[in-house]
């Protein structure tokens, strides 16, 4: 049996799903989800939010990662697909980390993608 196919094209893997539900955990809440959305600005063009929303826009689209609801908006959505958030946690580096194949360039501090 193969695993359904994830609406938002976006794929959240074990590791940041993990993080996001502790954080959620630790805050007590169990209304907010996790979004990425894209946004003008950055020096290449556009950029990356990624952040914790109570609010359901019209047209979302949602996966459940076992308890971690991610939402992707309308318009965001087709820069986005094939993204992946990962979540690392070494010397070199912490926080979570988007691979989008989708971006043609990105900016020397990572922040922002064309």
């Amino acid at each position: 049996m193969t695993a359904p196919e994830k609406v938002t094209g976006v794929e959240l893997t074990t590791e940041a799903a993990d993080k996001a539900r502790a954080l959620l955990a630790q805050e007590g809440r169990d209304d907010l989800a996790l979004r990425i959305a894209v946004q003008p600005g950055g020096c290449a063009g556009l950029r990356y939010q990624l952040f914790f929303d109570d609010r359901t826009l019209d047209g979302d689209l949602v996966d459940d990662y076992d308890g971690v609801q991610l939402r992707v908006d309308k318009m965001s959505s087709p820069y986005l697909m094939g993204a992946k958030i990962d979540f690392a946690d070494t010397i070199e580096s912490q926080g979570f980390t988007i691979d989008n194949p989708n971006a043609g360039g990105s900016c020397a501090c990572g922040d922002s993608f064309s």
